[in-house]
């Protein structure tokens, strides 16, 4: 680790690398001659010239850098037909993709279907599927009714930016379904127009959306409102107050029942009955030059919830990684994390091995997170960033802080503005999209799978059965176990919650580790005990032996108390009821 001032009062950190890699040269002392400007008695740097410090005792970072399968793999997964916007794991075990108008080909319908059990075949892997409006820089949720329809809200400009679209996820691996988006603006839209929304399930069913611009580049949107329709509009000075840096924020339930959200380089929970201000955190901290570094889009860095573990007596902690800086656009090489229900809680940094923006994080059946994709400098926007990121990076929350990174597997392909990373139901990660329009980087239609190391062991993936897949909360429910390694006693359980991918925004992440007892092949599963620390909607659900994932089941918790099954009541949308 090494820093240097200059000019009094610039403040650079990096490594001691970074200076062989310039071929800077060490010169006298004797030719610093700018005062600091906080302590006059010393001396900061001069122009052109750094006061260079070097970090000598223990290091305090430690990055580990796996070999071999123990780094995991890219590989090709299939030639798409889009470079989507959106993805999304739909309940019906296939994956959604969603596409920008205006992006790759001239006739395409907008929307496609990935059936991944037909990936030898291509033409019948991909279903054509349709959407009316533009759904760029819009958002996505799974929808907790008993088909887990999936709901795409907002977009570019015009009536797209008022649009709700609804699908219904049918047939199943190897067999084609027949449904397509549904949308009809003139019954079924937003109360006012959103680009860059943020969503959620709420605790009582219902659906939030916050924020975005009024359209394309347009006036900030600072307010949220609800689906079903309820009431008017809520307005939320503090995303006047930070516009244009607060877009796509991080939303999420805490386990005591307020709404965390985070946006530029602010944090802050929600009463989630009057949507007042209950809790503001300490100011995010950014790269250590600037504190005008921030996470949300424009600057765009990624954040997930970290896993809660029964009995859930732990506080909840939220990840914020990469980033980027107004101006210099200078991608932030951090991570920071946070209990927001702990009193006087504070930021804890994490140093990453490299910087990143407009990247992505995927939460892991085994409780571990793979951030990908992103450039090294820049900001999100078409050709706004450089130096793709080609490396993949693990963090595992259980070893010590500063000791979680792990330097894993390149890709060859540049994803950058537009790409998306997503849990499959194998344990894989799918990556996909990136479109730059930098005149270097192509647009992106390949997808590639990440196969973590739990896949490249030689150890066998168990296998499970199981009956009931729609869980009250505090059931017992119990599974069938098949295990390869053993023994029985070693399983553990969890729990991913229904995510759909875009601009870092994972929304619907929650990675959730049941109690569970098993004796001879069967398990007991004991469900989450409420909507706070679980809320209502559609997980995967993973059996582990030992570090080795079985592929998995989707199963709904909570049922659909906002009975969004019964909504829209139009003749023109299809529903499944409750």
């Amino acid at each position: 680790m090494a820093a240097g001032m200059e000019y009094g009062d610039e403040c650079y950190c990096g490594d001691q690398s970074n200076i062989a890699v310039v071929g800077a040269q060490l010169v006298p002392d004797s030719q610093c001659n700018v005062p600091c400007s906080g302590n006059a008695s010393t001396l900061c740097g001069a122009g052109s010239l750094l006061s260079y410090y070097n970090w000598t005792g223990t290091p305090i970072n430690t990055w580990h850098s796996p070999q071999g399968t123990a780094a995991g793999q890219y590989r090709q997964l299939i030639g798409g037909v889009c470079i989507p916007l959106l993805t999304t794991s739909g309940v019906n075990g296939k994956y959604t993709f969603v596409e920008k108008f205006g992006t790759g080909e001239a006739n395409s319908t907008g929307a496609y279907e990935l059936d991944v059990s037909l990936i030898s075949d291509p033409a019948a892997a991909w279903r054509t599927m349709h959407v009316q409006t533009d759904v760029f820089c819009s958002a996505g949720i799974t929808l907790p009714d008993k088909v887990g329809r999936q709901i795409n809200i907002g977009g570019w400009s015009g009536a797209s930016t008022f649009g709700i679209r609804i699908y219904w996820p049918d047939g199943s691996p190897g067999t084609a379904g027949v449904n397509d988006w549904q949308e009809n603006v003139n019954e079924l839209s937003l109360q006012v127009g959103r680009w860059y929304p943020s969503a959620m399930i709420m605790t009582n069913g219902s659906i939030l959306v916050v924020g975005g611009e009024v359209g394309s580049n347009g006036a900030p949107q600072p307010t949220l409102e609800i689906l079903p329709r309820v009431g008017g509009l809520v307005t939320l000075p503090f995303l006047q107050q930070t516009d244009p840096f607060n877009l796509y924020p991080f939303l999420c339930v805490l386990p005591g029942g307020g709404i965390f959200i985070a946006y530029y380089n602010q944090a802050l929970i929600m009463d989630a009955g009057t949507f007042a201000t209950v809790k503001q955190m300490p100011q995010i901290p950014g790269p250590v030059n600037n504190p005008a570094g921030g996470r949300t889009y424009p600057l765009e860095g990624t954040a997930v919830l970290m896993p809660q573990r029964a009995p859930y007596s732990d506080p909840l902690t939220v990840m914020i990684c990469g980033g980027s800086t107004p101006g210099p656009a200078q991608a932030i090489d951090n991570c920071v994390s946070i209990q927001p229900e702990v009193a006087n809680s504070q930021w804890v940094i994490e140093r990453m091995p490299s910087q990143r923006v407009i990247s992505c994080m995927t939460a892991l059946p085994d409780g571990t997170y793979l951030i990908l994709n992103g450039a090294l400098h820049g900001v999100a926007g078409f050709g706004l960033a450089t130096g793709p990121n080609l490396n993949a990076v693990l963090y595992d929350p259980k070893q010590p802080v500063n000791s979680r990174f792990s330097i894993m597997a390149n890709t060859i392909v540049a994803r950058l503005y537009h790409s998306e990373a997503i849990l499959m139901q194998d344990g894989r990660v799918m990556v996909s999209g990136s479109d730059p329009q930098d005149g270097v980087n192509p647009e992106e239609y390949r997808v590639e799978a990440f196969y973590p190391p739990y896949l490249l062991s030689g150890l066998t993936q168990p296998s499970f059965t199981i009956t009931n897949k729609d869980w009250t909360y505090g059931a017992s429910i119990t599974i069938g176990v098949t295990l390869a390694q053993g023994p029985i006693s070693g399983v553990t359980v969890s729990l991913m919650g229904a995510e759909t991918s875009t601009h870092g925004n994972s929304m619907g992440q929650r990675t959730i580790f049941p109690a569970v007892a098993c004796a001879g092949t069967s398990c007991t599963i004991t469900a989450p005990p409420n909507v706070n620390v679980c809320p209502p909607g559609w997980y995967q659900l993973f059996v582990l032996d030992g570090p080795t994932p079985s592929h998995s089941t989707w199963v709904r918790i909570g049922g659909d108390p906002g009975k969004l099954g019964n909504w829209p009541n139009f003749s023109d949308f299809k529903v499944p009821g409750v």
